[in-house]
């Protein structure tokens, strides 16, 4: 059976006539770690997620699998040992997700880093981080570093630190880890909302009762253990369980705006300090360039957190104060996406201060939440809870479980032979996709995004491409719509374009060339009803113009 909504109704018949070992509440990238984690391990695992997988905060992140350098500034020393070495964890299981990407630190007068503490700092890093050989960082001049990057401001520059990030597609990540744990037998079903916890005759919780989004029916899902590892409503989760004490989840919103290359010729991804001494960071991607992110405590509905005008100012500021030549306004703001963090709170802190740590804590009625966390760090977050999950089995249930293996477990097409074969791998499958009629930069593009799964799209395109044709689709688009749709759980358009494929963010006018098209292959294939299309319709419209207005200007 595909990993498909058009199996949906037989999946969620399995969710709600099975008892799982584990029922993991939540289908970002915690959740969908944690789901691998325990599937692997052989424990019967079920996952549900209210809204689309990823659509909370794990599709709107800076996009970057940090190596922590930042949390240096705050000592958090072991934090950047553990966040370091799971980030190469996580580019060697799916170097298609994730690459590594070069960062310029530019040093000005009077700003936030000397030349002294950032090169100790950046050496502490490498140590800590178990940085390897080649990606160490180097300390460059004033010359060197404009060599680097022309557009950074010229006056009062001191010189730069070079060090290596990793980029990632957040949304891609998650949906390639949730693909893995259902190939390993877990059962996640996205639109699915927890609306009560179900709880034993001791008082112990035993499963949810959930609403299925899409068709608006109720299902009980019964589970031995319960993992509430749902991001920013990990707190919903808790006051329906009555165990809302103690530490709380603060919010901070985050907002980062897409400029077209053309407009703003960044050839370097640069981490930059503003007049504030907050930090941000620039970054080339896919002929655009994207900037972010804003730092604010954050009290609205999380749902669909928007760019304000005060959020799309203070970025534009900080792009014009340090890179003066490219004279940024609104009008050059191609697209932006808004995304929520869930931080443990702790009194008194600045938003930027609050830690990044992960916590785990558990109910008396044995809720296991967890929450915190970076998106770097989801695959140790994962294996600390499940271990912990094993324990529980071993003692309340004498049933053992092994120990994690995701450490060098590959994700949904990370079959490429390991990071450092994979620029083999891509010209490999390349002159494959040349050879049913792609073009060199199309082929390239599909190996790139999707790893050893590009087979799969090859498949489609060399047997069924007369559809795409029909529905006046360009062939690999309708390919990797077809792709999401049967195997990657898409239910909605704004799902394809936005957690599939990025195309919201990074390509709109895409979006605006085709959504007609898109919207009726799905209605077709899902067999659409006029109302469900015309309400899929609007959600994609919307998301269209948030994408570039601001909220408070709607």
């Amino acid at each position: 059976m595909t990993f498909s909504n058009l199996n949906r109704e037989h999946m969620i018949n399995k969710l709600a006539t099975d008892e799982f070992e584990v029922l993991i509440i939540g289908g970002g990238i915690t959740g969908a770690g944690i789901a691998l984690d325990a599937a692997a391990r052989g424990m019967k695992t079920a996952l549900v997620e209210m809204q689309d997988f990823a659509a909370g905060t794990s599709s709107r992140s800076t996009k970057l699998v940090h190596g922590g350098l930042r949390y240096l500034k705050q000592f958090e020393v072991k934090m950047v040992a553990e966040v370091g070495k799971e980030r190469a964890i996580v580019y060697e299981n799916g170097p298609h997700v994730t690459t590594p990407e070069w960062m310029l630190l530019p040093m000005h007068k009077g700003g936030t880093f000397g030349k002294f503490s950032t090169s100790i700092g950046l050496r502490v890093y490498d140590f800590l981080a178990g940085v390897k050989k080649a990606e160490r960082r180097s300390m460059l001049n004033p010359n060197e570093t404009l060599a680097k990057e022309p557009l950074i401001k010229k006056e009062g520059l001191k010189g730069g630190g070079y060090y290596v990030e990793y980029r990632t597609d957040d949304a891609r990540l998650t949906i390639e880890v949730i693909k893995a744990a259902a190939e390993k037998g877990a059962m996640p079903v996205n639109y699915l909302k927890v609306e009560k916890l179900l709880y034993d005759e001791n008082g112990k919780v035993s499963g949810v009762e959930a609403e299925d989004q899409l068709s608006g029916k109720l299902y009980e899902i019964k589970a031995k253990k319960v993992v509430n590892a749902a991001g920013p409503w990990v707190d919903t989760i808790r006051e329906k369980d009555g165990s809302k004490k103690g530490k709380t989840l603060r919010l901070t919103k985050g907002v980062h705006l897409v400029i077209d290359q053309s407009k703003f010729p960044l050839k370097q991804a640069v981490y930059f300090d503003t007049p504030d001494k907050r930090m941000v960071f620039a970054i080339p991607r896919d002929g655009k360039t994207y900037v972010g992110t804003t730092d604010t405590f954050f009290d609205s509905n999380p749902v669909n957190p928007k760019m304000t005008e005060s959020d799309r100012a203070y970025i534009i500021n900080a792009i014009n104060f340090m890179f003066p030549s490219v004279n940024i306004s609104e009008d050059d703001i191609e697209s932006s996406w808004a995304g929520v963090r869930p931080l443990i709170w702790e009194e008194g802190k600045d938003p930027s201060e609050i830690s990044r740590k992960d916590e785990i804590w558990e109910s008396e009625t044995g809720l296991l939440t967890i929450a915190g966390g970076k998106l770097t760090g989801y695959r140790k977050m994962a294996e600390t809870i499940v271990d912990l999950l094993a324990d529980k089995f071993k003692q309340e249930f004498n049933k053992g479980f092994s120990g994690s293996t995701t450490k060098t477990m590959r994700i949904s097409g990370g079959n490429v032979g390991g990071s450092a074969k994979f620029q083999d791998y891509i010209q490999f499958q390349a002159d494959k996709g040349m050879a049913i009629g792609l073009t060199n930069e199309e082929a390239h593009h599909l190996v790139k995004m999707y790893g050893s799964n590009v087979t799969h799209l090859f498949k489609l395109i060399e047997e069924k491409r007369n559809e795409a044709e029909k529905y006046r689709l360009p062939a690999v688009l309708w390919a990797k719509l077809k792709y999401a749709i049967e195997n990657e759980m898409a239910a909605t358009p704004v799902d394809f374009f936005n957690r599939r494929t990025s195309a919201l963010l990074f390509d709109i006018e895409t979006v605006r060339d085709y959504q007609d098209q898109v919207i009726t292959y799905m209605a077709d294939v899902f067999k659409w009803k006029s109302a469900e299309r015309k309400n899929f319709e609007q959600q994609l419209h919307q998301e269209v113009k948030f994408a570039v207005m601001p909220a408070d200007q709607n």
